[in-house]
């Protein structure tokens, strides 16, 4: 075996290694284990085959257990004991793995084989002798009964055993509590064994042993945190024990950890001046971990009321810790799901006690809302600057959880919320005395347009008020305009009631179009009132048709927001007189039907495959939204179309009349690239689009879009084409008049698709079933 070990850590060579890992494994299970684990311990061995002997002791004792013979548990644990106890001086790594193969005999043993285990270890550590110095046997036994429980909670006991295991392990607590307060408390207890001190408390609290009689070790973890060696394995003690689901039974206790929490205020004031990022992090994950894990608990207590209180103002300082995050702090992000715990339980009580309880934290909400928009502003321009990319990315999504934040909030402060944000925006915007900074007003709206994007406001009394306001913003920035793009498109609901005002941000929006900067902000804001006030943009059309086609002629936006873009146009085109929809049909797609004759003159080749996908992407998502019934799905949120509802014009929709003058074009450039699947997807995607939107409307074009269906189908079998089919037999399987050409259809791709699959390609067949089912 040491050949072997030799060749695991050391041999160049990867299947030596491979093959040396495999014997080793093996080697481990087999019976002869245990006589060479005790020879691959002895003190002239090198760590890492020690470190084997000592792994193999473990895989044998953990999973191999009903091997072992009742009348060897004795000397094992003796043999072990010893091995610790020479090991306390030695290698780290092998002490671990012995403690943790002596954790797992134990967990084997209690409490009928082995009762008092653990007081058992504690007594055997503490007797002088061996010739091992004390402090090396005092971490021995600290890292024995550290690793106790977290074998535990990974061990395969049965489930019955865990049980008793678990309730022995319990009552031995009684036999390490006061052991680890004597070692934390002695003035001379080096700093390595107050580390593992504390160690060991977190992995004994995992256990759920009572708050009530830890609370003495709590206590003095409390009392470590202003060492800096300590800090970091402190907090995570204190964290551990008062996150635990049992300990919310321990009402006293937890009341009394109340002061000691905010007695930390001191040094987390000192720490927030030194820019201790580190510090100012674990003090607030305590306090937030005891708000809340315990706000119900110690809302309940109403006498200790102003405690509580000052604890919730502690964790109101965190979330508005000076600073910029995440550069300057990232303990901020820590608070917020503190205050929608907080919300629920207040929001939970029967309405008197309620009441009461708002009375004291409706203030305490507002004050938060200020705090939340303050830290949501940008830094000054330089600043932002020079943040790196990751840093960017990281605020955005911090403003993201602070704008669910207030709009969880807006639940209980209602729409007073919205008052006090229009009043503070308001001075703002109209102080002449103080110039403001852009920043400021940016956040301002920020929290407006987190509220609207998801509460309905159409009762709120500020919003006419706010849309006077936004022509008065002086937009010099670009994280300015978003925001008011956004927050333009928040309201596209409201501006559908209240058509009146659709004049004042129309121009805004349309001129944001042309800044490629704003691309995302502008093109998904005028999607919005396009679909929301379809009937209310009329007398608009011409102009948004007009700087559409410019910004689209220019190129100024990505693929993505020119599709959006053309969305946007099929919603608004929707609403005029069939004869304005065939006229902006014409002019608007005039030039990309020339375009696309002379790229399908071309000889096929990777950048006109690109120009021609991205052609026929915008005619299909021009086509997802043009739609001319009045049925309209929105009628029920209030844009419905006006009630003199006219019957749908004769003659045919006029989607179809653009299909059917390109229907030859599309056929020559299917015809040239007819073997590329992503070219047939976006031809199929045109007519699919179309059939969905058009349903019955879509007539006229079934039996020349069938035959075509069928003759690619049979040159060069592809999914999109299945797609399409089983679109057509959804919406006309019961029309006899449409359906022969589609039927046809049918029957011809299902022999297709049977001879693919008589030669074994069996991922369309899938497909051919669910047209079937259809």
């Amino acid at each position: 075996s040491g050949t072997a070990l030799h060749q695991l850590y050391y041999d160049p060579n990867i299947e030596n290694k491979n093959l040396a890992q495999k014997w080793l494994m093996q080697a481990q299970v087999s019976p002869q284990a245990w006589q060479f684990c005790w020879a691959l311990l002895s003190p002239d061995k090198v760590p890492e085959i020690q470190y084997f002997g000592a792994s193999a002791l473990h895989t044998k004792i953990s999973r191999y257990w009903s091997d072992i013979p009742t009348d060897q548990y004795e000397s094992l644990k003796t043999q072990l004991f010893s091995q610790i106890a020479c090991f306390s001086s030695g290698s780290k790594m092998v002490l671990t793995r012995l403690c943790v193969a002596l954790a797992s005999l134990a967990l084997n043993t209690m409490p009928e084989a082995w009762p008092g285990a653990v007081a058992e270890m504690v007594r055997v550590f503490q007797e002088e002798g061996g010739g091992v110095d004390g402090r090396a046997r005092c971490l021995a036994l600290l890292e024995l009964l550290t690793v106790l429980p977290e074998e535990f909670q990974t061990s395969r006991l049965p489930q019955y055993r865990k049980g008793q295991v678990r309730g022995a392990l319990g009552q031995e607590w009684g036999s390490v509590c006061p052991l680890l307060q004597q070692l934390l408390r002695r003035t001379d207890s080096p700093g390595a064994v107050k580390a593992r001190v504390l160690r060991c408390l977190s992995s004994w609290v995992l256990l759920d042993v009572p708050l009530s009689e830890s609370e003495g070790l709590v206590h003095d973890c409390f009392s470590a945190l202003p060492d800096p060696e300590l800090f970091d394995t402190a907090v995570e003690a204190i964290v551990n024990a008062i996150s635990q689901p049992d300990s919310q039974r321990y009402v006293n206790t937890l009341l009394k950890l109340v002061p000691q929490v905010l007695a930390l205020q001191e040094q987390l004031r000192e720490a927030v001046q030194n820019g201790d990022m580190e510090t100012c992090h674990g003090i607030c994950r305590i306090a937030v971990t005891l708000g809340e894990n315990h706000s119900r608990t110690l809302l309940e207590q109403v006498d200790h009321w102003q405690s509580f209180l000052a604890l919730v103002n502690m964790i109101m300082f965190c979330t508005g810790i000076p600073g910029h995050y995440p550069v300057n702090e990232t303990t901020s992000s820590l608070t917020l799901t503190f205050w929608y715990t907080l919300q629920d339980e207040i929001m939970s009580f029967e309405s008197d006690k309620q009441a009461v309880y708002l009375q004291v934290y409706r203030p305490v909400y507002f004050q938060l809302v200020d705090v939340l928009l303050h830290k949501a502003q940008f830094p000054s321009d330089q600043e932002y600057a020079s943040w790196s990319s990751d840093e960017k990315e990281q605020f955005r999504i911090y403003r993201v959880d602070i704008s669910d934040t207030l709009m969880y909030v807006y639940e209980m402060l209602g729409a007073e919320l919205l008052s006090n944000l229009y009043d503070k925006l308001g001075r703002l915007l109209t102080n002449a005395e103080q110039p403001t900074s852009w920043q400021h007003t940016e956040a301002l709206l920020y929290g407006f347009q987190s509220i609207a994007e998801t509460i309905d406001v159409n009762y709120s009394d500020v919003i006419p008020g706010l849309i006077g306001l936004i022509p008065r913003i002086n937009i010099n920035n670009v994280q300015l305009a978003d925001t008011v793009m956004f927050t333009i498109g928040a309201l596209a609901e409201w501006l559908a009631d209240h058509p009146v005002m659709l004049s004042s941000v129309l121009p805004l929006v349309l001129q944001a179009l042309g800044n490629p900067d704003l691309s995302v902000s502008s093109v998904s804001t005028l999607k919005k009132i396009c679909r929301e006030c379809k009937y209310d943009l009329p007398p608009y059309a011409t102009n948004i048709v007009a700087v559409s086609q410019e910004v689209l002629i220019k190129q100024i936006h990505k693929t993505s927001q020119c599709m959006w873009l053309m969305q946007a146009l099929g919603f608004l085109l929707s609403a005029l007189p069939v004869e304005d929809i065939l006229r902006n049909l014409h002019s608007l797609i005039t030039p990309y039907i020339q375009q696309l004759e002379k790229l399908a003159d071309e000889t096929p080749n990777p950048s006109n495959k690109l120009a021609i996908i991205h052609i026929l992407g915008l005619l299909s998502n021009l086509f997802t939204t043009l739609d001319i019934s009045k049925q309209d799905d929105d009628s029920v949120d209030g844009t419905a179309p006006p009630v003199t509802t006219t019957p749908p014009p004769p003659g045919p929709n006029p989607v179809v009349v653009v299909l059917q003058q390109v229907f030859a074009l599309i056929q020559t450039v299917l015809s040239k690239w007819l073997n590329d699947s992503q070219v047939v997807e976006a031809v199929c995607a045109i007519f699919e689009k179309s059939v969905k939107t058009l349903l019955h409307d879509f007539a006229p074009m079934v039996s020349q879009l069938s035959e075509m269906l069928g003759q690619m189908y049979s040159t060069i079998p592809q999914a999109s084409a299945l797609d399409l089919t089983r679109q057509m037999v959804h919406i006309f399987a019961s029309e006899t008049d449409h359906f022969p050409p589609i039927k046809a259809l049918f029957e011809l791709v299902t022999s297709v698709t049977l001879s693919i699959f008589q030669q074994g390609k069996s991922d369309f067949v899938n497909k051919i079933v669910l047209i079937k089912e259809n």
